[in-house]
């Protein structure tokens, strides 16, 4: 009797729940049809892979060795799906990730340019946090992420598509009372009794703390807000000072006029966006497209940030001021 992809899959599930049940419902067959394919797939092997325990499951020495060959053999075989689909180029049906600090800024203006590009596209988006995204991406359920770089992934091909840089957002109050030193505001310079960051998760947020040099529990961060949008309304009305992406400028200023931005001084701190795939999954025109485009999309933005609000000073026609 040969191994088969199913009785692998199954083995994987199984590995990852520690628990039949669970198993058989994250491959949506029966418990008893589950372990059927197990108790088969250690008689082919002539090893037992799993210690059953009444509520846990627990892999034998056999069984983590498996585990590593059965991941492998089916990542060998997204790839060659993945080599199939993307024989033509972009096209076809395609699953993208994106974080939340970028997806409501940026898919407006790349969505558009992709359609018009190519009307057949089937394509499905995913707003998550960046570890949620590089595990979805891992496994099969994504195509591609756009994320923060790096990645520190070697089992991912990064893509560079532009730097964003952080502007200060604020009231006109709190933002003029900073003052306007020679050189700048400078991040390590902030009060962190007046920062607002989102929760904890946000690749942003761990930014902002870095360039700052602070820590998370220096900071105001007990509002637990989970979008950029919550930030810039509760920093418009006074409620402190808050780190703004360029690519969110023109959205966020909309939404919240009397939101006023500044730049900070030279060097200004900045993340580079980019896009990832699996390192086994081939690029026959597909993704380097789509980066190309996901690239103009968001030197589309940033250029506009830049006229809006110059990197010389405040741009007092912007609204807010």
């Amino acid at each position: 009797m040969n191994i088969t992809l199913r009785q692998l899959s199954y083995f994987i599930a199984l590995a990852e729940a520690r628990n039949f049940g669970r198993a058989a419902e994250t491959m949506h067959v029966s418990q008893p049809a589950l372990s059927v394919q197990i108790r088969e797939l250690e008689a082919t092997l002539g090893a037992q892979l799993v210690e059953r325990k009444p509520r846990d499951v627990v892999l034998t020495p056999a069984g983590h060795d498996l585990l590593r060959h059965a991941r492998r053999v089916m990542e060998e075989m997204r790839a060659l799906k993945d080599s199939a689909r993307w024989q033509s180029g972009l096209g076809g049906r395609l699953s993208l990730g994106v974080i939340p600090t970028v997806a409501p800024y940026l898919l407006p203006v790349a969505l558009p340019m992709l359609r018009a590009q190519n009307l057949s596209l089937d394509l499905g988006i995913r707003e998550a946090l960046t570890d949620r995204l590089l595990v979805d991406l891992a496994e099969g359920r994504l195509d591609a992420a756009l994320v923060a770089l790096p990645t520190g992934r070697v089992d991912l091909v990064e893509r560079d598509l532009f730097e964003d840089r952080f502007l200060l957002a604020g009231s006109a109050a709190q933002i003029g009372a900073l003052g306007a030193g020679a050189e700048g505001i400078r991040p390590a310079a902030l009060d962190p009794d007046r920062l607002l960051l989102l929760e904890e998760g946000h690749c942003l947020s761990d930014q902002a703390l870095e360039v700052c040099a602070m820590k998370r529990d220096a900071t105001r961060v007990d509002l637990g807000a989970s979008s950029l949008a919550t930030l810039c309304g509760l920093v418009a009305e006074g409620f402190g000072l808050t780190f703004l992406p360029e690519i969110a400028l023109q959205s966020e200023q909309s939404a919240s006029p009397g939101l006023t931005v500044r730049r900070f001084g030279a060097p200004e701190p900045a993340r580079r966006l980019g896009l990832v795939r699996r390192r086994l999954s081939r690029d026959d025109g597909w993704f380097t497209g789509l980066a190309e485009l996901l690239a103009e999309a968001g030197d589309r933005l940033t250029a506009h940030a830049r006229a809006r609000i110059p990197v010389e000073g405040l741009d007092n026609s912007a609204p807010g001021r």
